[in-house]
């Protein structure tokens, strides 16, 4: 058995682009930029070194997503990666993507650092666009201690 999840959180590298299958099916293409930070081995400086990951979303989430999102957008999403190879030209291709299962907004629309200005901050696994809070709301009780070492272990668990 074999688990394929990924989760990464950057800064989209373009606008993404929205397209449909012949079957009429959403689908979502945009780029992610991930920092790598790595001690440079001449400096002794610690350095950022940006990764760029391909993304794809499919369905109407892709089709909900697509309006807000735009290059610079900081996102974190979770997904699974899938490897495609194909040939054009004589030439052999390959490439290693994210399948988008879930997105999370981690800026907000006018970059002020709040909560998104277009509702909800989170899209995925079936949920749907949820309006803005309001501006004031009473505090949320704190929720309960939970000994976590006695539930999360599984001896089952072959890894």
């Amino acid at each position: 058995m074999s688990i394929n999840r990924v989760i990464i959180s950057g800064n989209l590298t373009r606008d993404p682009e929205l397209r449909q299958t012949q079957s009429g099916m959403a689908v979502l293409s945009f780029g992610v930029a991930v920092n790598d930070r790595r001690k440079n081995p001449s400096t002794g400086e610690w350095e950022d070194y940006p990764n760029f990951v391909d993304c794809t979303m499919f369905g109407a989430r892709a089709n909900s997503l697509a309006q807000y999102l735009s290059k610079g957008t900081k996102v974190s999403i979770e997904g699974k990666l899938r490897w495609s190879q194909w040939e054009r030209d004589g030439q052999k291709r390959s490439k290693l993507e994210v399948i988008v299962d879930e997105l999370e907004f981690m800026s907000s629309r006018n970059s002020n650092g709040g909560a998104p200005s277009y509702g909800g901050d989170s899209y995925g696994g079936g949920q749907s666009y949820v309006a803005p809070a309001p501006a004031y709301s009473a505090p949320a009780p704190a929720a309960p201690v939970i000994d976590a070492s006695s539930s999360v272990y599984d001896d089952d668990i072959p890894f």
